[in-house]
């Protein structure tokens, strides 16, 4: 304690950052996850890599520019968790994608873990998700390359100086969570377009049918058949789209070390 009290505010430092990135990260800044677990995970991240963190310098003196420093920190654990939390919209974005040509338009779920309402299938695919991220290490993956690169790479200096780096990652990022959401989600999109198309031409050949109350049933069987088969592929899918993400962070903290180096 006597040597953690020596060191406090680089610790109060480094546990600003790693409270902003707990508060915005999928699953951990649920509102079910109590606060005081959060603090005493961003207490225990910021323990763990302090004997490593070399980016502050000589920080000993708590004032008006501390006060700066820390509210700079927790804004780059923010950025941090913000960007993966894109890399995860983009799976119930292609939910929502088929959602209006399976019949599911009208159908939203309350998300206990992001405190919001989804369309159905939206809500699985982001469970899928989510139980993929736990699958691959997504928490290890988190801390180590999020918080602890973060860490040995970036300080609220180098990130003003950087924020065109910044900028353009979570640009791009916005840019290719629409595209990931469309390459997962067009097999199912472009079958239940080949379906409505095969019931209208239907409905014109032969108008005593009622299409309406017969289409639905076809397009949610057709969808949860190609669901049912597709789904290994879009897991695979899944875990490319997280590699990348964190991929891209690693490629960021590197651009933006080489200001500090």
């Amino acid at each position: 304690m006597e040597e953690l009290l020596a060191v406090a505010p680089a610790f109060l430092l480094l546990a600003a950052r790693a409270l902003g990135m707990v508060e915005t990260s999928p699953l951990l800044s649920s509102d079910m996850t109590p606060q005081v677990a959060k603090l005493a995970l961003a207490g225990f991240a910021a323990y763990a890599v302090l004997p490593t963190a070399q980016v502050y310098g000589d920080v000993s003196v708590f004032g008006f520019n501390f006060l700066l420093l820390v509210i700079g920190e927790g804004l780059i654990g923010i950025i941090i968790g913000f960007f993966i939390n894109i890399v995860f919209a983009a799976f119930t974005t292609a939910g929502q994608f088929f959602s209006l040509q399976m019949g599911f338009a009208a159908s939203e779920t309350f998300d206990p873990l992001a405190q919001e309402e989804n369309p159905l299938m939206g809500q699985y695919l982001n469970l899928v998700a989510m139980l993929i991220f736990l699958t691959l290490g997504g928490f290890q993956e988190l801390f180590v390359e999020g918080f602890w690169r973060s860490v040995q790479s970036i300080n609220i200096i180098s990130m003003v100086n950087g924020r065109e780096h910044i900028i353009g990652v979570i640009l791009s990022g916005l840019s290719r969570l629409f595209m990931d959401a469309a390459i997962i989600s067009m097999p199912i999109m472009g079958t239940l377009f080949l379906t409505s198309l095969a019931t209208g031409l239907i409905s014109k050949a032969a108008p005593q049918i009622n299409i309406l109350s017969e289409g639905f049933p076809i397009s949610i069987t057709t969808a949860f058949f190609l669901i049912f088969f597709t789904l290994p592929f879009m897991t695979e899918a899944f875990s490319r789209v997280v590699d990348s993400g964190f991929s891209t962070l690693r490629s960021l903290f590197a651009i933006i070390g080489q200001q500090i180096g």
